[in-house]
Protein backbone atom coordinates (compact mmCIF):
# COMPACT_ATOMS: atom_id res chain seq x y z
CA UNK A 1 0.00 0.00 0.00
CA UNK A 2 1.03 3.32 -0.80
CA UNK A 3 -0.77 5.90 1.02
CA UNK A 4 0.54 9.46 2.11
CA UNK A 5 -1.44 12.20 3.52
CA UNK A 6 -0.56 15.87 3.89
CA UNK A 7 -1.80 17.35 6.60
CA UNK A 8 -3.05 20.97 5.85
CA UNK A 9 -4.45 24.34 7.02
CA UNK A 10 -2.91 27.13 6.19
CA UNK A 11 -4.44 28.65 9.58
CA UNK A 12 -2.56 27.89 12.43
CA UNK A 13 -3.56 26.84 15.99
CA UNK A 14 -6.00 24.29 14.29
CA UNK A 15 -5.06 21.22 15.56
CA UNK A 16 -2.61 20.06 12.60
CA UNK A 17 0.71 19.13 14.16
CA UNK A 18 -1.56 17.46 17.27
CA UNK A 19 -3.59 15.22 14.43
CA UNK A 20 -0.35 14.42 12.81
CA UNK A 21 1.42 13.33 15.36
CA UNK A 22 -1.65 11.24 17.65
CA UNK A 23 -3.05 10.00 14.01
CA UNK A 24 1.00 8.55 13.22
CA UNK A 25 0.56 7.03 16.83
CA UNK A 26 -2.39 5.31 16.63
CA UNK A 27 -2.17 4.39 12.89
CA UNK A 28 1.52 2.53 15.03
CA UNK A 29 -0.32 1.31 17.30
CA UNK A 30 -2.83 -0.56 15.35
CA UNK A 31 0.31 -2.20 13.33
CA UNK A 32 0.59 0.31 10.56
CA UNK A 33 4.45 0.75 9.76
CA UNK A 34 4.38 4.50 9.24
CA UNK A 35 6.67 7.23 8.80
CA UNK A 36 5.85 10.98 10.38
CA UNK A 37 7.69 13.72 8.12
CA UNK A 38 8.13 17.45 10.03
CA UNK A 39 7.73 19.75 7.17
CA UNK A 40 7.15 22.95 9.26
CA UNK A 41 10.43 24.84 10.28
CA UNK A 42 9.14 25.62 14.05
CA UNK A 43 9.81 21.47 14.30
CA UNK A 44 6.72 21.13 16.77
CA UNK A 45 5.82 17.86 15.56
CA UNK A 46 9.44 16.65 16.60
CA UNK A 47 9.77 17.71 19.67
CA UNK A 48 6.25 16.71 20.51
CA UNK A 49 7.82 13.46 19.42
CA UNK A 50 9.82 13.87 22.14
CA UNK A 51 12.88 14.75 19.72
CA UNK A 52 15.34 17.27 20.99
CA UNK A 53 15.67 19.33 17.42
CA UNK A 54 18.92 21.71 18.09
CA UNK A 55 21.96 19.65 17.61
CA UNK A 56 20.23 17.11 14.78
CA UNK A 57 22.30 16.41 12.05
CA UNK A 58 20.29 15.19 9.74
CA UNK A 59 16.49 16.58 9.22
CA UNK A 60 14.41 17.31 6.44
CA UNK A 61 16.50 20.62 5.49
CA UNK A 62 19.60 18.45 4.54
CA UNK A 63 17.75 16.11 2.98
CA UNK A 64 15.67 18.62 0.76
CA UNK A 65 19.02 20.32 -0.25
CA UNK A 66 20.64 16.79 -1.12
CA UNK A 67 23.41 17.05 1.79
CA UNK A 68 21.88 13.64 3.30
CA UNK A 69 19.25 10.67 2.10
CA UNK A 70 15.95 10.23 3.48
CA UNK A 71 17.16 7.07 5.56
CA UNK A 72 20.13 9.07 6.90
CA UNK A 73 17.34 11.48 7.99
CA UNK A 74 14.80 9.24 9.47
CA UNK A 75 14.94 8.46 13.59
CA UNK A 76 12.87 5.93 15.71
CA UNK A 77 10.50 7.30 18.11
CA UNK A 78 9.30 5.87 21.67
CA UNK A 79 5.98 4.03 19.72
CA UNK A 80 6.73 0.33 17.89
CA UNK A 81 5.98 0.89 14.59
CA UNK A 82 6.47 4.90 14.08
CA UNK A 83 9.27 6.94 12.44
CA UNK A 84 10.41 10.49 12.11
CA UNK A 85 11.86 12.70 9.29
CA UNK A 86 12.47 15.74 11.91
CA UNK A 87 13.01 19.06 11.33
CA UNK A 88 14.73 21.96 12.91
CA UNK A 89 14.90 25.99 12.50
CA UNK A 90 17.11 25.54 8.90
CA UNK A 91 14.43 24.52 7.12
CA UNK A 92 12.69 28.28 7.00
CA UNK A 93 15.92 28.66 5.07
CA UNK A 94 14.74 25.88 2.67
CA UNK A 95 11.92 27.68 1.45
CA UNK A 96 14.50 30.09 -0.09
CA UNK A 97 17.07 28.17 -1.39
CA UNK A 98 13.78 26.20 -3.22
CA UNK A 99 12.99 29.55 -5.14
CA UNK A 100 15.98 29.90 -6.68
CA UNK A 101 15.51 29.33 -10.38
CA UNK A 102 18.02 27.15 -11.37
CA UNK A 103 16.70 24.25 -9.14
CA UNK A 104 14.31 22.16 -12.00
CA UNK A 105 11.32 20.62 -10.41
CA UNK A 106 11.68 22.55 -6.78
CA UNK A 107 7.67 21.29 -6.49
CA UNK A 108 8.79 17.63 -6.88
CA UNK A 109 11.77 17.66 -4.55
CA UNK A 110 10.63 16.30 -1.20
CA UNK A 111 8.81 13.46 -3.84
CA UNK A 112 11.53 12.28 -5.49
CA UNK A 113 13.95 12.21 -1.59
CA UNK A 114 11.01 9.76 -0.46
CA UNK A 115 10.96 7.81 -3.12
CA UNK A 116 14.38 5.92 -1.75
CA UNK A 117 11.78 4.90 1.09
CA UNK A 118 8.12 5.00 0.22
CA UNK A 119 8.34 0.74 -0.10
CA UNK A 120 8.82 0.39 4.37
CA UNK A 121 5.69 2.14 5.33
CA UNK A 122 2.15 1.76 4.89
CA UNK A 123 1.39 4.91 5.50
CA UNK A 124 3.49 8.51 5.31
CA UNK A 125 1.98 11.60 7.06
CA UNK A 126 3.55 15.20 6.25
CA UNK A 127 2.93 17.90 9.18
CA UNK A 128 2.96 21.07 6.54
CA UNK A 129 3.70 24.78 8.09
CA UNK A 130 0.53 26.85 8.57
CA UNK A 131 1.01 28.54 5.17
CA UNK A 132 0.39 27.81 1.35
CA UNK A 133 4.42 28.36 0.76
CA UNK A 134 6.95 25.41 -1.36
CA UNK A 135 7.04 23.53 1.38
CA UNK A 136 2.85 22.68 1.61
CA UNK A 137 3.00 22.41 -2.30
CA UNK A 138 6.25 19.86 -2.55
CA UNK A 139 3.52 18.08 0.42
CA UNK A 140 0.97 18.40 -1.82
CA UNK A 141 2.71 16.46 -4.88
CA UNK A 142 4.20 13.72 -2.74
CA UNK A 143 0.86 13.25 -0.95
CA UNK A 144 -2.20 11.01 -2.24
CA UNK A 145 -4.29 12.22 0.11
CA UNK A 146 -5.24 15.45 2.22
CA UNK A 147 -6.51 15.51 5.63
CA UNK A 148 -7.62 19.37 6.62
CA UNK A 149 -7.91 19.76 10.61
CA UNK A 150 -11.01 22.27 11.03
CA UNK A 151 -11.13 24.03 14.96
CA UNK A 152 -14.93 24.22 16.02
CA UNK A 153 -14.60 27.65 16.66
CA UNK A 154 -16.09 31.31 14.86
CA UNK A 155 -13.45 32.01 11.68
CA UNK A 156 -13.43 27.68 11.11
CA UNK A 157 -14.62 28.55 7.31
CA UNK A 158 -11.65 31.85 7.07
CA UNK A 159 -9.18 30.63 4.42
CA UNK A 160 -10.73 27.27 3.83
CA UNK A 161 -11.35 27.99 -0.02
CA UNK A 162 -8.07 29.42 -0.15
CA UNK A 163 -6.55 26.23 0.88
CA UNK A 164 -9.32 24.47 -1.46
CA UNK A 165 -8.65 25.88 -4.30
CA UNK A 166 -4.63 25.36 -3.83
CA UNK A 167 -4.84 22.02 -3.90
CA UNK A 168 -7.01 22.09 -7.04
CA UNK A 169 -4.51 23.84 -8.62
CA UNK A 170 -2.00 20.84 -7.51
CA UNK A 171 -4.16 18.49 -8.90
CA UNK A 172 -4.44 20.24 -12.36
CA UNK A 173 -0.60 20.95 -12.82
CA UNK A 174 1.16 18.71 -10.77
CA UNK A 175 -0.37 15.53 -9.05
CA UNK A 176 -3.07 14.68 -10.88
CA UNK A 177 -3.67 11.45 -8.33
CA UNK A 178 -4.04 14.09 -5.19
CA UNK A 179 -7.82 13.97 -3.61
CA UNK A 180 -9.00 15.05 -0.36
CA UNK A 181 -9.42 12.21 2.04
CA UNK A 182 -11.15 14.74 4.46
CA UNK A 183 -11.82 17.10 6.81
CA UNK A 184 -11.78 16.43 10.84
CA UNK A 185 -13.30 18.68 13.57
CA UNK A 186 -10.87 19.33 16.39
CA UNK A 187 -11.08 21.76 19.73
CA UNK A 188 -14.74 20.12 19.59
CA UNK A 189 -16.59 20.86 23.02
CA UNK A 190 -20.18 19.42 23.34
CA UNK A 191 -21.32 21.46 25.77
CA UNK A 192 -21.40 25.00 23.62
CA UNK A 193 -23.71 25.58 21.04
CA UNK A 194 -20.56 27.24 19.10
CA UNK A 195 -19.42 23.77 17.69
CA UNK A 196 -22.90 22.69 17.29
CA UNK A 197 -23.15 25.52 14.63
CA UNK A 198 -19.23 25.60 13.14
CA UNK A 199 -20.15 22.17 12.45
CA UNK A 200 -23.57 22.56 10.52
CA UNK A 201 -21.80 25.42 8.65
CA UNK A 202 -19.05 23.57 7.54
CA UNK A 203 -20.85 20.49 6.39
CA UNK A 204 -23.46 22.96 4.32
CA UNK A 205 -20.81 24.84 2.63
CA UNK A 206 -18.17 21.53 1.98
CA UNK A 207 -18.48 18.72 -0.51
CA UNK A 208 -15.42 17.15 0.39
CA UNK A 209 -16.08 14.35 3.12
CA UNK A 210 -16.10 15.15 6.75
CA UNK A 211 -14.60 12.33 9.02
CA UNK A 212 -17.63 11.30 11.59
CA UNK A 213 -14.59 11.47 14.15
CA UNK A 214 -14.27 14.53 16.02
CA UNK A 215 -11.47 15.80 18.22
CA UNK A 216 -12.96 17.14 21.56
CA UNK A 217 -10.95 19.62 23.80
CA UNK A 218 -8.67 17.78 25.77
CA UNK A 219 -6.35 18.89 28.69
CA UNK A 220 -4.70 15.68 28.29
CA UNK A 221 -3.86 16.11 24.70
CA UNK A 222 -3.13 19.54 25.71
CA UNK A 223 -0.51 18.53 28.08
CA UNK A 224 1.14 15.79 26.15
CA UNK A 225 4.11 17.42 23.81
CA UNK A 226 5.30 19.29 26.85
CA UNK A 227 6.38 15.60 28.05
CA UNK A 228 7.47 14.63 24.16
CA UNK A 229 5.13 11.70 24.09
CA UNK A 230 1.70 11.14 21.32
CA UNK A 231 -1.63 10.91 23.28
CA UNK A 232 -1.62 7.42 23.24
CA UNK A 233 1.47 7.01 25.08
CA UNK A 234 0.76 9.64 27.60
CA UNK A 235 -2.56 9.17 29.07
CA UNK A 236 -3.94 5.87 26.16
CA UNK A 237 -7.32 6.30 28.18
CA UNK A 238 -8.28 9.67 27.50
CA UNK A 239 -10.47 10.95 25.28
CA UNK A 240 -7.88 12.79 23.28
CA UNK A 241 -6.43 9.03 22.80
CA UNK A 242 -9.45 7.34 22.10
CA UNK A 243 -10.42 10.14 19.44
CA UNK A 244 -7.57 9.51 17.36
CA UNK A 245 -7.61 6.06 17.58
CA UNK A 246 -11.14 6.10 16.27
CA UNK A 247 -9.46 8.42 13.66
CA UNK A 248 -7.16 6.09 12.79
CA UNK A 249 -10.19 3.71 12.47
CA UNK A 250 -11.68 5.51 9.72
CA UNK A 251 -8.35 6.37 7.86
CA UNK A 252 -7.79 2.54 7.64
CA UNK A 253 -11.11 1.99 6.58
CA UNK A 254 -10.98 4.37 3.55
CA UNK A 255 -8.37 1.80 1.97
CA UNK A 256 -10.73 -0.94 2.22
Amino acid sequence: MDKKIAIANQKGGVGKTTTAVNLAACLAEAGKRVLLIDTDPQGNATSGMGIEKEGLENTVYEMIIGEASAKQCIMETQQKNLYILPSSVNLAGAEIELLDESIKNKEYVLRDQLDYVMDDYDYILIDCPPSLNILTINAMTTATGILVPIQCEFYALEGLSQLIYTISLVQERLNPNLKVDGVVFTMHDTRTNLSAQVVDTVKQNLTENIFETMIPRNVRLAEAPSYGLPINLYDPRSAGAESYRSLAMEITAQEG
